[in-house]
């Protein structure tokens, strides 16, 4: 396989910052992306050369790792543990303890990637995949119940379940979905970050979900029913005469669904807010007066 440079793909400098790396990979993601450029191949092949740089680049022990190591970044640690291991079997040398020479240069990576200039060696060392990474952003409305969707990684469409209650933030690996292995060794993994938005009046806590509800004057003090919105639908409450103004009541089982927990739910938090009447004609006036001078008596 020839070899990308991936600071080129980004069409950034190797002095770039996180920020840089993220910005151009967004702007790059879309302007290549296979829904805005239908049966174009090079721009299919432009998209995965960008997440694949990006892959590496985006995660600064892996960046580190290409950085001193180039199209073997993969194998960066190995490397290193052959250098270690070939200097504790080879007596000192001119030149110094444990150098390499390019005989040893040419042994290490033989064993590594197989084959040699009279033929291919007997064994070959196998090494797992390169794990990928992908960011899904998700409404929270879509998350309540559990549902199929396709991702798009490195140009290949992924069927996955994402569980209900999945939080802002999680991290959900689907193992075998990374990078193909290195002589014959095992597919890397995927792991997928979610970013939970949320565009509801709802605001959510742990499993727990509040929200606050306008509630009358006149019902406050008087009591009576209310219907109001839970995530899922509407409930009628029973309102308790003279209800203070940042009262709260709890409504069990009406939150958040527990993560892989089928059929638990969270609490759903209520507190009311008392409105004030506006506008009051000349009689309401006169009542409240009435009203104010029994309370003061």
């Amino acid at each position: 396989m020839a070899f990308i440079d991936y600071y080129k793909v980004l069409e950034i400098n190797k002095t770039a910052t996180e920020t840089d790396i993220k910005k151009a990979y967004r702007k790059l993601a879309r302007k290549y992306h296979p829904d805005l450029n239908p049966n174009d191949k090079n721009a299919e092949k432009k998209f995965k050369e960008i997440n694949e740089a990006n892959e590496v680049l985006s995660n600064p022990e892996n960046r580190k790792k290409y950085d001193k190591y180039g199209e073997d970044w993969k194998h960066g640690e190995e490397i290193e543990k052959a250098r270690q291991q070939q200097q504790h079997r080879r007596p000192t040398h001119q030149g110094g303890a444990g150098d390499f020479s390019d005989g040893d240069f040419s042994e290490f990576f033989e064993s590594m990637f197989g084959g040699t200039s009279s033929g291919p060696r007997q064994s070959k060392v196998n090494f797992r995949g390169q794990d990928y990474s992908a960011e899904l952003t998700l409404p929270l409305s879509e998350v309540y119940v559990t549902h199929k969707r396709t991702l798009t990684v490195n140009g290949k469409n992924i069927r996955l379940t994402i569980p209900a209650g999945v939080k802002d933030g999680q991290v959900i690996k689907i193992s075998g979905f990374g990078g193909e292995g290195v002589n014959g060794g095992p597919k890397g993994d995927l792991n997928i970050k979610f970013n939970i938005q949320n565009n509801t009046k709802f605001k959510l806590d742990s499993d727990n979900l509040y929200t606050t509800v306008d509630l009358d004057l006149y019902k406050a003090i008087l009591g009576g029913d209310i219907t109001v919105d839970t995530f899922d639908g509407k409930v009628k409450l029973q309102i308790a005469p003279e209800t203070q103004n940042g009262a709260k009541v709890k409504l069990k089982g009406k939150g958040f669904p527990v993560y892989k927990k089928d059929g638990m739910f969270g609490d759903l938090y209520i507190t009311w807010n008392i409105t004030i009447p506006k506008n009051l004609t000349d009689k309401e006036r006169e009542l409240f007066s009435e009203l104010q001078k029994l309370r003061t008596v």
